[in-house]
Protein backbone atom coordinates (compact mmCIF):
# COMPACT_ATOMS: atom_id res chain seq x y z
CA UNK A 1 0.00 0.00 0.00
CA UNK A 2 1.24 3.51 -0.67
CA UNK A 3 2.01 5.79 1.93
CA UNK A 4 -0.89 7.49 4.05
CA UNK A 5 -2.04 11.26 3.93
CA UNK A 6 -3.73 11.87 7.31
CA UNK A 7 -7.11 13.94 7.06
CA UNK A 8 -9.19 15.38 9.45
CA UNK A 9 -12.89 16.20 9.20
CA UNK A 10 -13.27 19.84 7.73
CA UNK A 11 -14.91 21.58 10.81
CA UNK A 12 -14.53 18.54 13.16
CA UNK A 13 -11.54 18.37 15.73
CA UNK A 14 -9.90 15.32 15.64
CA UNK A 15 -11.81 13.23 17.94
CA UNK A 16 3.43 -27.29 17.61
CA UNK A 17 4.50 -27.42 14.36
CA UNK A 18 2.12 -26.01 11.02
CA UNK A 19 1.37 -27.14 7.79
CA UNK A 20 4.44 -26.23 4.91
CA UNK A 21 3.03 -23.17 3.55
CA UNK A 22 2.90 -21.34 6.69
CA UNK A 23 6.27 -22.14 7.23
CA UNK A 24 7.33 -20.76 4.11
CA UNK A 25 5.15 -17.48 4.10
CA UNK A 26 6.88 -14.79 5.36
CA UNK A 27 6.12 -13.93 9.16
CA UNK A 28 3.78 -11.03 10.23
CA UNK A 29 6.20 -9.57 12.37
CA UNK A 30 8.34 -9.29 9.74
CA UNK A 31 11.63 -10.64 11.54
CA UNK A 32 14.77 -11.50 9.71
CA UNK A 33 15.07 -15.20 8.88
CA UNK A 34 18.35 -16.35 10.51
CA UNK A 35 20.30 -18.43 8.99
CA UNK A 36 22.03 -21.69 10.68
CA UNK A 37 25.83 -21.20 10.91
CA UNK A 38 26.81 -24.69 9.48
CA UNK A 39 24.33 -24.48 6.71
CA UNK A 40 23.17 -22.12 3.86
CA UNK A 41 19.50 -23.45 4.30
CA UNK A 42 17.86 -20.81 6.01
CA UNK A 43 15.98 -21.82 9.72
CA UNK A 44 11.91 -21.71 9.72
CA UNK A 45 10.33 -18.73 10.26
CA UNK A 46 9.27 -19.05 14.00
CA UNK A 47 5.43 -17.77 14.39
CA UNK A 48 4.44 -16.50 17.58
CA UNK A 49 1.90 -18.54 19.99
CA UNK A 50 -0.31 -15.22 19.73
CA UNK A 51 -0.58 -15.30 15.68
CA UNK A 52 -3.22 -16.85 14.39
CA UNK A 53 -2.01 -19.44 12.58
CA UNK A 54 -0.48 -20.96 16.00
CA UNK A 55 -3.53 -20.35 17.77
CA UNK A 56 -5.90 -21.88 14.71
CA UNK A 57 -3.49 -25.06 14.44
CA UNK A 58 -3.44 -25.51 18.57
CA UNK A 59 -7.57 -24.99 18.90
CA UNK A 60 -8.31 -27.36 15.63
CA UNK A 61 -9.90 -24.37 13.64
CA UNK A 62 -8.49 -24.99 10.32
CA UNK A 63 -5.68 -26.56 8.14
CA UNK A 64 -4.45 -26.54 4.89
CA UNK A 65 -3.23 -28.95 2.31
CA UNK A 66 -0.69 -28.91 -0.47
CA UNK A 67 -3.38 -29.76 -2.72
CA UNK A 68 -5.39 -26.47 -2.16
CA UNK A 69 -2.70 -23.75 -1.77
CA UNK A 70 -4.31 -20.65 -0.22
CA UNK A 71 -7.79 -22.28 0.47
CA UNK A 72 -8.01 -23.33 4.25
CA UNK A 73 -9.69 -26.27 5.11
CA UNK A 74 -12.05 -25.60 8.57
CA UNK A 75 -12.32 -28.34 10.78
CA UNK A 76 -15.71 -28.71 12.77
CA UNK A 77 -14.47 -25.89 15.45
CA UNK A 78 -13.37 -22.99 13.07
CA UNK A 79 -16.43 -23.53 11.01
CA UNK A 80 -18.82 -23.05 14.01
CA UNK A 81 -16.92 -19.59 14.60
CA UNK A 82 -17.51 -18.88 11.12
CA UNK A 83 -21.13 -19.80 11.18
CA UNK A 84 -21.86 -18.11 13.89
CA UNK A 85 -20.41 -15.23 12.07
CA UNK A 86 -22.81 -15.24 9.45
CA UNK A 87 -25.66 -15.54 11.42
CA UNK A 88 -24.82 -12.62 13.66
CA UNK A 89 -24.47 -10.86 10.28
CA UNK A 90 -27.42 -12.59 8.72
CA UNK A 91 -29.53 -11.01 11.98
CA UNK A 92 -28.85 -7.61 11.37
CA UNK A 93 -29.76 -8.05 7.81
CA UNK A 94 -33.35 -7.19 8.92
CA UNK A 95 -32.75 -4.02 10.23
CA UNK A 96 -30.11 -2.45 7.70
CA UNK A 97 -33.03 -3.85 4.71
CA UNK A 98 -30.51 -6.73 3.01
CA UNK A 99 -32.56 -9.40 1.64
CA UNK A 100 -29.85 -12.13 1.09
CA UNK A 101 -29.40 -14.11 -2.72
CA UNK A 102 -27.71 -16.71 -4.14
CA UNK A 103 -25.50 -15.93 -7.22
CA UNK A 104 -23.46 -18.56 -9.24
CA UNK A 105 -19.34 -19.35 -9.16
CA UNK A 106 -18.42 -19.11 -12.55
CA UNK A 107 -19.56 -16.76 -15.58
CA UNK A 108 -19.01 -17.16 -19.35
CA UNK A 109 -15.91 -14.40 -20.18
CA UNK A 110 -18.73 -12.11 -22.00
CA UNK A 111 -19.96 -11.26 -18.65
CA UNK A 112 -16.39 -10.57 -17.15
CA UNK A 113 -15.80 -8.22 -20.27
CA UNK A 114 -19.09 -6.23 -19.83
CA UNK A 115 -18.23 -5.65 -16.20
CA UNK A 116 -14.31 -4.49 -17.42
CA UNK A 117 -12.85 -7.40 -14.82
CA UNK A 118 -11.55 -9.24 -18.10
CA UNK A 119 -9.66 -5.97 -19.39
CA UNK A 120 -8.75 -5.16 -15.71
CA UNK A 121 -8.53 -7.49 -13.11
CA UNK A 122 -7.74 -11.03 -15.35
CA UNK A 123 -4.44 -11.59 -13.96
CA UNK A 124 -5.81 -12.29 -10.65
CA UNK A 125 -8.98 -14.70 -11.82
CA UNK A 126 -9.02 -18.47 -12.59
CA UNK A 127 -9.89 -18.62 -16.12
CA UNK A 128 -11.81 -22.66 -16.94
CA UNK A 129 -12.99 -23.78 -19.78
CA UNK A 130 -16.68 -25.52 -20.40
CA UNK A 131 -17.23 -28.61 -22.41
CA UNK A 132 -17.57 -27.24 -25.58
CA UNK A 133 -13.75 -25.65 -25.25
CA UNK A 134 -11.73 -28.07 -28.07
CA UNK A 135 -14.48 -27.60 -30.46
CA UNK A 136 -15.09 -31.28 -30.51
CA UNK A 137 -18.63 -31.60 -28.78
CA UNK A 138 -21.61 -31.37 -30.83
CA UNK A 139 -24.79 -29.41 -29.81
CA UNK A 140 -22.85 -27.47 -27.15
CA UNK A 141 -24.03 -24.19 -28.00
CA UNK A 142 -21.84 -21.82 -26.49
CA UNK A 143 -19.87 -23.91 -24.16
CA UNK A 144 -16.64 -23.58 -25.94
CA UNK A 145 -16.32 -19.92 -24.52
CA UNK A 146 -13.66 -19.44 -21.68
CA UNK A 147 -15.56 -18.61 -18.29
CA UNK A 148 -14.06 -17.44 -15.19
CA UNK A 149 -13.94 -18.09 -11.39
CA UNK A 150 -16.06 -14.70 -9.74
CA UNK A 151 -13.87 -12.79 -7.68
CA UNK A 152 -16.42 -10.80 -6.85
CA UNK A 153 -20.19 -10.68 -6.41
CA UNK A 154 -21.01 -7.39 -7.97
CA UNK A 155 -21.58 -8.70 -11.52
CA UNK A 156 -24.57 -11.47 -10.76
CA UNK A 157 -25.68 -8.89 -8.57
CA UNK A 158 -26.10 -6.61 -11.71
CA UNK A 159 -28.15 -9.19 -13.35
CA UNK A 160 -30.48 -9.34 -10.31
CA UNK A 161 -30.96 -6.30 -10.45
CA UNK A 162 -31.38 -6.18 -14.21
CA UNK A 163 -33.98 -9.15 -13.96
CA UNK A 164 -36.83 -7.25 -12.45
CA UNK A 165 -38.55 -3.93 -12.67
CA UNK A 166 -37.71 -1.23 -10.40
CA UNK A 167 -39.40 2.04 -9.70
CA UNK A 168 -37.70 5.21 -7.87
CA UNK A 169 -40.16 4.11 -5.19
CA UNK A 170 -38.31 0.80 -4.48
CA UNK A 171 -35.15 2.25 -4.24
CA UNK A 172 -32.91 1.20 -2.50
CA UNK A 173 -32.90 -2.23 -3.26
CA UNK A 174 -30.18 -4.25 -1.07
CA UNK A 175 -28.36 -7.50 -1.93
CA UNK A 176 -26.30 -9.34 0.08
CA UNK A 177 -24.29 -12.54 -0.44
CA UNK A 178 -21.81 -15.26 1.20
CA UNK A 179 -20.74 -16.93 -1.77
CA UNK A 180 -17.26 -18.14 -1.87
CA UNK A 181 -15.30 -16.02 -4.09
CA UNK A 182 -11.52 -16.86 -5.80
CA UNK A 183 -8.74 -14.35 -6.42
CA UNK A 184 -5.29 -15.75 -7.81
CA UNK A 185 -2.75 -14.28 -5.27
CA UNK A 186 0.44 -15.05 -6.07
CA UNK A 187 1.76 -17.73 -3.32
CA UNK A 188 4.73 -15.16 -1.86
CA UNK A 189 1.54 -13.26 -0.37
CA UNK A 190 -0.35 -16.51 1.08
CA UNK A 191 -0.13 -16.00 4.75
CA UNK A 192 -2.61 -18.10 6.94
CA UNK A 193 -6.33 -16.52 6.38
CA UNK A 194 -5.07 -12.95 6.24
CA UNK A 195 -4.16 -13.78 2.18
CA UNK A 196 -5.66 -16.44 0.85
CA UNK A 197 -7.72 -17.35 -2.40
CA UNK A 198 -10.57 -18.92 -1.72
CA UNK A 199 -12.61 -16.85 0.66
CA UNK A 200 -16.20 -16.11 1.74
CA UNK A 201 -16.91 -12.30 1.94
CA UNK A 202 -20.01 -11.06 3.58
CA UNK A 203 -20.98 -8.69 -0.11
CA UNK A 204 -23.62 -6.44 -0.55
CA UNK A 205 -24.65 -4.16 -3.24
CA UNK A 206 -27.21 -1.31 -2.82
CA UNK A 207 -28.22 0.03 -5.97
CA UNK A 208 -29.98 3.41 -5.29
CA UNK A 209 -30.90 7.04 -6.63
CA UNK A 210 -27.95 9.39 -6.15
CA UNK A 211 -29.87 11.28 -3.44
CA UNK A 212 -29.84 8.21 -1.27
CA UNK A 213 -25.95 7.93 -1.51
CA UNK A 214 -25.38 10.06 1.60
CA UNK A 215 -27.52 8.60 3.66
CA UNK A 216 -26.48 4.48 2.38
CA UNK A 217 -23.07 5.19 2.88
CA UNK A 218 -23.52 6.81 6.77
CA UNK A 219 -26.00 3.67 7.32
CA UNK A 220 -23.07 1.51 5.96
CA UNK A 221 -20.64 3.58 8.20
CA UNK A 222 -22.88 2.56 11.14
CA UNK A 223 -23.00 -0.84 10.54
CA UNK A 224 -19.27 -1.51 10.22
CA UNK A 225 -18.62 0.40 14.13
CA UNK A 226 -21.61 -1.84 15.17
CA UNK A 227 -20.03 -4.31 13.73
CA UNK A 228 -16.59 -4.04 15.07
CA UNK A 229 -17.40 -2.84 18.58
CA UNK A 230 -19.75 -6.21 19.16
CA UNK A 231 -16.47 -7.89 18.49
CA UNK A 232 -14.13 -5.84 20.54
CA UNK A 233 -12.54 -4.96 17.75
CA UNK A 234 -10.23 -2.21 17.21
CA UNK A 235 -9.65 1.15 17.04
CA UNK A 236 -9.43 0.62 13.48
CA UNK A 237 -8.62 3.48 10.79
CA UNK A 238 -10.53 4.94 7.95
CA UNK A 239 -8.85 5.11 4.06
CA UNK A 240 -10.33 6.59 1.96
CA UNK A 241 -8.36 5.45 -1.75
CA UNK A 242 -9.19 7.15 -5.39
CA UNK A 243 -8.58 6.76 -8.94
CA UNK A 244 -5.77 4.31 -10.00
CA UNK A 245 -3.92 6.21 -12.72
CA UNK A 246 -4.49 3.48 -14.87
CA UNK A 247 -6.48 0.66 -15.90
CA UNK A 248 -10.07 2.42 -14.28
CA UNK A 249 -12.94 2.08 -15.95
CA UNK A 250 -15.43 5.74 -16.37
CA UNK A 251 -14.92 9.13 -16.93
CA UNK A 252 -13.22 11.60 -14.59
CA UNK A 253 -16.28 13.39 -14.00
CA UNK A 254 -17.56 10.13 -12.91
CA UNK A 255 -14.87 9.70 -10.76
CA UNK A 256 -14.44 13.38 -9.05
CA UNK A 257 -18.23 13.23 -8.33
CA UNK A 258 -17.68 9.74 -6.46
CA UNK A 259 -14.48 10.55 -4.66
CA UNK A 260 -16.22 14.06 -3.65
CA UNK A 261 -19.13 11.90 -2.43
CA UNK A 262 -16.90 9.63 0.27
CA UNK A 263 -14.76 12.58 1.29
CA UNK A 264 -18.26 14.13 2.60
CA UNK A 265 -19.37 10.94 4.27
CA UNK A 266 -15.92 10.47 6.49
CA UNK A 267 -16.03 14.11 6.83
CA UNK A 268 -19.61 13.75 8.37
CA UNK A 269 -18.59 10.70 10.70
CA UNK A 270 -16.30 13.47 13.24
CA UNK A 271 -13.01 11.23 12.87
CA UNK A 272 -9.63 11.40 11.67
CA UNK A 273 -9.09 9.45 7.58
CA UNK A 274 -6.13 8.82 5.68
CA UNK A 275 -5.97 9.61 1.61
CA UNK A 276 -4.28 6.34 0.04
CA UNK A 277 -4.22 8.07 -3.75
CA UNK A 278 -4.54 5.44 -6.46
CA UNK A 279 -5.73 2.58 -4.75
CA UNK A 280 -9.09 2.44 -5.36
CA UNK A 281 -10.96 -0.18 -7.32
CA UNK A 282 -10.99 -0.16 -10.80
CA UNK A 283 -14.86 0.73 -10.77
CA UNK A 284 -14.56 3.12 -8.51
CA UNK A 285 -13.16 5.06 -5.17
CA UNK A 286 -13.97 3.35 -1.70
CA UNK A 287 -13.47 3.92 1.78
CA UNK A 288 -11.23 1.17 3.18
CA UNK A 289 -11.66 0.01 7.58
CA UNK A 290 -8.36 -1.18 8.47
CA UNK A 291 -7.10 -3.20 11.62
CA UNK A 292 -4.16 -3.78 13.22
CA UNK A 293 -3.04 -7.52 14.07
CA UNK A 294 -0.72 -8.59 17.29
CA UNK A 295 2.35 -7.51 15.08
CA UNK A 296 1.25 -4.31 13.87
CA UNK A 297 0.11 -4.90 10.52
CA UNK A 298 -2.48 -3.31 9.45
CA UNK A 299 -4.75 -5.49 7.67
CA UNK A 300 -8.16 -4.09 5.25
CA UNK A 301 -11.42 -5.80 7.04
CA UNK A 302 -14.60 -3.98 5.64
CA UNK A 303 -14.54 -1.64 2.61
CA UNK A 304 -17.41 0.57 1.18
CA UNK A 305 -16.81 1.63 -2.54
CA UNK A 306 -19.17 3.87 -4.64
CA UNK A 307 -19.53 3.02 -8.43
CA UNK A 308 -21.19 4.84 -11.10
CA UNK A 309 -19.77 2.79 -13.69
CA UNK A 310 -21.08 -0.69 -13.86
CA UNK A 311 -24.57 0.27 -13.86
CA UNK A 312 -24.36 2.02 -17.05
CA UNK A 313 -21.74 -1.09 -18.29
CA UNK A 314 -24.87 -3.06 -17.84
CA UNK A 315 -27.81 -0.75 -18.66
CA UNK A 316 -29.24 -1.12 -15.37
CA UNK A 317 -32.36 1.29 -14.87
CA UNK A 318 -35.24 2.26 -12.76
CA UNK A 319 -38.84 3.80 -13.77
CA UNK A 320 -38.86 7.47 -12.46
CA UNK A 321 -41.73 10.29 -12.38
CA UNK A 322 -40.92 13.44 -14.33
CA UNK A 323 -41.50 15.38 -11.02
CA UNK A 324 -38.82 13.71 -9.26
CA UNK A 325 -35.24 14.99 -9.09
CA UNK A 326 -33.63 12.52 -10.56
CA UNK A 327 -35.77 12.73 -13.88
CA UNK A 328 -33.78 13.31 -16.76
CA UNK A 329 -35.15 14.87 -20.10
CA UNK A 330 -32.87 12.48 -22.08
CA UNK A 331 -33.85 9.42 -20.73
CA UNK A 332 -37.29 10.34 -20.03
CA UNK A 333 -39.31 7.84 -17.53
CA UNK A 334 -35.89 6.14 -17.09
CA UNK A 335 -32.63 6.92 -14.46
CA UNK A 336 -29.84 4.62 -14.40
CA UNK A 337 -29.07 3.71 -10.17
CA UNK A 338 -25.73 4.69 -8.58
CA UNK A 339 -23.93 0.94 -6.53
CA UNK A 340 -22.55 1.06 -3.44
CA UNK A 341 -20.52 -1.93 -2.86
CA UNK A 342 -19.53 -2.85 0.88
CA UNK A 343 -18.66 -5.80 2.71
CA UNK A 344 -18.95 -5.24 6.47
CA UNK A 345 -16.37 -8.22 7.72
CA UNK A 346 -14.80 -7.68 3.94
CA UNK A 347 -13.07 -11.55 4.32
CA UNK A 348 -14.96 -13.56 6.83
CA UNK A 349 -11.20 -15.72 7.05
CA UNK A 350 -9.23 -12.58 7.68
CA UNK A 351 -11.67 -11.08 10.12
CA UNK A 352 -12.09 -14.78 12.01
CA UNK A 353 -7.43 -14.43 12.02
CA UNK A 354 -8.01 -11.21 14.12
CA UNK A 355 -10.42 -12.59 15.73
CA UNK A 356 -8.59 -15.69 16.87
CA UNK A 357 -5.40 -12.96 17.90
CA UNK A 358 -7.78 -11.03 20.00
CA UNK A 359 -9.66 -13.92 22.37
CA UNK A 360 -6.47 -15.52 22.22
CA UNK A 361 -8.37 -18.96 22.65
CA UNK A 362 -10.27 -17.44 25.27
CA UNK A 363 -13.93 -17.15 23.11
CA UNK A 364 -16.88 -15.08 24.06
CA UNK A 365 -19.51 -17.92 25.08
CA UNK A 366 -21.97 -17.20 22.04
CA UNK A 367 -18.87 -17.81 19.42
CA UNK A 368 -17.09 -20.25 21.28
CA UNK A 369 -16.55 -23.83 19.64
CA UNK A 370 -16.06 -25.46 23.44
CA UNK A 371 -18.93 -23.48 25.37
CA UNK A 372 -19.05 -26.55 27.90
CA UNK A 373 -18.24 -29.78 28.75
CA UNK A 374 -20.22 -32.23 31.69
CA UNK A 375 -17.52 -34.38 33.58
CA UNK A 376 -18.31 -37.34 35.34
CA UNK A 377 -16.78 -38.15 38.77
CA UNK A 378 -16.61 -42.24 38.61
CA UNK A 379 -18.03 -44.10 35.86
CA UNK A 380 -21.22 -45.58 37.55
CA UNK A 381 -23.73 -46.29 35.16
CA UNK A 382 -26.11 -44.03 36.69
CA UNK A 383 -23.99 -41.48 36.83
CA UNK A 384 -22.83 -41.59 33.27
CA UNK A 385 -26.15 -42.01 31.97
CA UNK A 386 -27.14 -39.27 34.23
CA UNK A 387 -24.41 -37.23 32.72
CA UNK A 388 -25.66 -37.65 28.73
CA UNK A 389 -28.88 -36.75 29.63
CA UNK A 390 -27.71 -33.63 31.46
CA UNK A 391 -25.33 -32.81 28.66
CA UNK A 392 -28.64 -33.16 25.88
CA UNK A 393 -30.88 -30.96 27.87
CA UNK A 394 -28.25 -28.20 28.24
CA UNK A 395 -27.50 -28.67 24.80
CA UNK A 396 -31.21 -28.17 23.86
CA UNK A 397 -32.37 -31.36 22.42
CA UNK A 398 -33.28 -34.77 23.87
CA UNK A 399 -30.70 -37.46 24.42
CA UNK A 400 -31.43 -40.68 22.22
CA UNK A 401 -30.69 -43.93 23.53
CA UNK A 402 -28.99 -46.60 21.39
CA UNK A 403 -30.61 -49.26 21.49
CA UNK A 404 -32.77 -48.73 18.88
CA UNK A 405 -36.02 -48.57 20.89
CA UNK A 406 -36.04 -44.57 21.40
CA UNK A 407 -38.61 -42.40 19.22
CA UNK A 408 -37.42 -40.23 16.81
CA UNK A 409 -37.18 -36.52 18.03
CA UNK A 410 -39.29 -33.73 17.04
CA UNK A 411 -37.37 -31.46 14.32
CA UNK A 412 -35.19 -28.46 16.06
CA UNK A 413 -36.88 -24.80 14.92
CA UNK A 414 -33.77 -22.14 13.94
CA UNK A 415 -35.09 -20.22 16.60
CA UNK A 416 -34.46 -22.60 19.08
CA UNK A 417 -31.32 -22.27 21.24
CA UNK A 418 -28.45 -25.17 21.00
CA UNK A 419 -25.35 -25.03 22.14
CA UNK A 420 -22.22 -27.14 22.06
CA UNK A 421 -22.13 -29.13 24.81
CA UNK A 422 -19.47 -32.34 25.23
CA UNK A 423 -19.69 -34.90 28.03
CA UNK A 424 -16.16 -37.02 29.01
CA UNK A 425 -17.03 -40.26 31.03
CA UNK A 426 -13.45 -41.37 31.21
CA UNK A 427 -11.55 -43.43 33.54
CA UNK A 428 -9.24 -40.22 34.57
CA UNK A 429 -9.82 -38.62 37.31
CA UNK A 430 -11.59 -36.01 38.21
CA UNK A 431 -8.98 -33.84 38.84
CA UNK A 432 -6.81 -34.64 35.05
CA UNK A 433 -10.23 -33.86 33.25
CA UNK A 434 -10.75 -30.43 35.08
CA UNK A 435 -7.20 -29.91 34.22
CA UNK A 436 -7.54 -31.00 30.43
CA UNK A 437 -10.94 -29.40 29.91
CA UNK A 438 -9.15 -25.81 31.12
CA UNK A 439 -6.24 -26.48 28.79
CA UNK A 440 -9.12 -26.60 25.85
CA UNK A 441 -10.74 -22.97 27.36
CA UNK A 442 -13.96 -24.62 27.76
CA UNK A 443 -15.93 -21.70 28.77
CA UNK A 444 -18.36 -23.74 31.44
CA UNK A 445 -17.14 -27.20 32.89
CA UNK A 446 -20.23 -29.06 34.36
CA UNK A 447 -19.28 -31.77 37.11
CA UNK A 448 -21.60 -34.53 38.55
CA UNK A 449 -21.29 -37.07 40.90
CA UNK A 450 -23.54 -40.13 42.62
CA UNK A 451 -24.30 -37.07 45.22
CA UNK A 452 -25.91 -35.45 42.53
CA UNK A 453 -28.43 -38.01 41.48
CA UNK A 454 -30.79 -37.70 43.80
CA UNK A 455 -31.32 -33.45 44.02
CA UNK A 456 -30.83 -33.30 40.06
CA UNK A 457 -28.30 -30.93 40.70
CA UNK A 458 -24.68 -29.88 39.14
CA UNK A 459 -21.57 -28.00 39.90
CA UNK A 460 -20.76 -25.41 37.17
CA UNK A 461 -17.25 -24.28 37.58
CA UNK A 462 -17.38 -20.58 35.36
CA UNK A 463 -13.82 -19.95 35.58
CA UNK A 464 -13.30 -20.37 31.93
CA UNK A 465 -16.31 -17.97 31.04
CA UNK A 466 -14.38 -15.47 33.39
CA UNK A 467 -11.46 -15.51 31.34
CA UNK A 468 -13.26 -15.16 28.34
CA UNK A 469 -14.73 -11.82 28.86
CA UNK A 470 -13.69 -8.30 26.84
CA UNK A 471 -12.81 -5.78 29.66
CA UNK A 472 -16.14 -4.00 28.15
CA UNK A 473 -18.49 -6.74 28.47
CA UNK A 474 -17.04 -6.98 32.49
CA UNK A 475 -19.32 -5.49 33.92
CA UNK A 476 -22.25 -7.26 32.03
CA UNK A 477 -20.94 -10.64 32.82
CA UNK A 478 -20.25 -10.23 36.11
CA UNK A 479 -23.75 -8.96 37.11
CA UNK A 480 -25.42 -11.72 35.46
CA UNK A 481 -23.71 -13.88 37.13
CA UNK A 482 -24.66 -12.51 40.29
CA UNK A 483 -28.36 -12.26 38.56
CA UNK A 484 -27.77 -15.95 38.02
CA UNK A 485 -25.72 -17.50 40.47
CA UNK A 486 -25.32 -15.39 43.44
CA UNK A 487 -23.12 -13.09 44.80
CA UNK A 488 -20.71 -16.17 45.73
CA UNK A 489 -20.40 -17.68 42.30
CA UNK A 490 -18.24 -13.93 41.78
CA UNK A 491 -16.63 -14.85 45.31
CA UNK A 492 -15.75 -18.74 44.29
CA UNK A 493 -16.52 -19.25 40.50
CA UNK A 494 -14.94 -22.87 40.68
CA UNK A 495 -17.67 -24.95 42.67
CA UNK A 496 -20.99 -23.28 41.86
CA UNK A 497 -24.22 -25.42 42.46
CA UNK A 498 -27.06 -25.14 40.37
CA UNK A 499 -30.08 -27.04 39.19
CA UNK A 500 -29.96 -29.10 35.76
CA UNK A 501 -33.23 -27.48 34.82
CA UNK A 502 -31.71 -23.82 35.50
CA UNK A 503 -28.31 -24.34 33.33
CA UNK A 504 -30.06 -24.12 29.46
CA UNK A 505 -31.80 -20.55 30.43
CA UNK A 506 -28.19 -19.39 31.52
CA UNK A 507 -26.81 -19.96 28.72
CA UNK A 508 -29.08 -18.79 26.31
CA UNK A 509 -28.93 -15.51 28.77
CA UNK A 510 -25.06 -15.66 28.02
CA UNK A 511 -25.51 -15.59 24.31
CA UNK A 512 -28.10 -13.33 24.09
CA UNK A 513 -25.83 -10.73 26.05
CA UNK A 514 -22.99 -11.71 23.51
CA UNK A 515 -20.67 -13.08 26.61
Amino acid sequence: MRSLLRLRPALTPSVKSLPWQFTRSRPLSYTAIRHCSCSDKPEAPTIPPTDHRALGTAQELFTSSVYSPGSPLFLPNGTHVVNKLISFLRTQYLQYGFREVLTPTIYKKSLWEISGHWQNYKDDMYEVTGRGASGEADGEVGEDESYGLKPMNCPGHCLLFKSQNHSYRDMPVRYADFSPLHRNEVSGSLTGLTRVRRFHQDDGHIFCRRQQIKSEIASALGFVDMAMKTFGLGPYRLVLSTRPETDYIGTLEMWDNAEMQLREALDSTGREWALNEGDGAFYGPKIDIQLQDQAGKYHQLSTIQLDMNLPQRFGLEYQVAESEPDYNPATPGVATPVMIHRAIFGSLERFLALLIEQHGGHWPFWLSPRQAIVLTVNQDDAVVRQAQEAAAKFAGFRALLNDGTAEPPRPLSSVDSTFLVDVDTSAQTLGKKIQRAKQMKYNLIFILGSRDLADGGITVDVTGQMQSKTDKDAQTLQALIKARLGSDALQNPRAVKLSVDEVHPLLVELEKNFV
